[in-house]
């Protein structure tokens, strides 16, 4: 997701940044599209993904597969959001968009 958020901010001429911060990138993204607001509270979940991963003994975490196959929807919506014309395919078991 935070290549896709930055792939749409470079698209707008943003001026790249190290942010691996889904939020930050997000309310820069805002400022192109208002609509992509919504997914405020699902980019501040997958954020606590990365750091989650990237520092397991600093921030302890019950995460589960489960969780994860759960924001699989939030996340393709988030990115048909930013790519309308992005192509997910449909496996076997797949959500709609």
């Amino acid at each position: 997701m935070e290549k896709y958020l930055k792939a749409f901010l470079l698209q707008k001429s943003w001026k790249f940044k190290k942010i691996h911060d889904l939020d930050i990138l997000l309310e820069y993204a805002s400022e192109f599209d208002e609509r992509l607001n919504i997914f405020m509270d699902f980019c501040e979940k997958v954020t606590g993904y990365y750091f989650t991963e990237r520092y397991p003994v600093l921030i302890p975490s019950e995460l589960t597969i489960q969780d994860i196959e759960n924001d699989k929807a939030d996340a393709k919506r988030f990115i048909k959001a930013l790519f309308p014309d992005e192509f997910f395919g449909a496996p076997i078991g797949d959500v709609p968009i």
